[in-house]
This record gives C-alpha cells, sequence and structure tokens, in this order.
C-alpha cells in the first residue's frame, strides 16, 4: 500500500468514527506526544524532579500556544 492510499483509508476510517471516538483519539496523540516530549526533557535535564519536568513541559506547550 502506498503513503496516499494508507493515508486515504485512515480519513475513511477517521469519517466512520462518532465524534467521542475521534475525540478519543486525539486525546491519545496528545498524550502520547507530551510523553514522549517528557523524555526528551529528561534527557535534557537528566537531574530533573518529576515537578520540574512537568514545569518545563507546561513552558513548552505555552510556547506553542503563543505563535
Amino acid at each position: 500500500m502506498t503513503a496516499t492510499a494508507a493515508l486515504d483509508e485512515q480519513i475513511r476510517r477517521y469519517r466512520r468514527m462518532t465524534g467521542e471516538q475521534r475525540l478519543k483519539v486525539a486525546l491519545d496523540l496528545h498524550e502520547m506526544s507530551c510523553d514522549i516530549a517528557r523524555e526528551g526533557i529528561r534527557r535534557q535535564h537528566p537531574g530533573a524532579i518529576e515537578s520540574e519536568v512537568e514545569n518545563f513541559l507546561r513552558a513548552r506547550l505555552k510556547l506553542l500556544h503563543a505563535t
């Protein structure tokens, strides 16, 4: 399957989902991206405690909303 065909199929599947199902997918993707960002923060700041990691994450998210 080509990348274009795979994307078309994924879009068809999203269209068959209920709004609630699509929202769950979006929230799951957001949480996964936050987890990836947290891992990056931990690599950049190996001595950071969890509350500091969360503060760094919030700061990154604020930067995204500022643009």
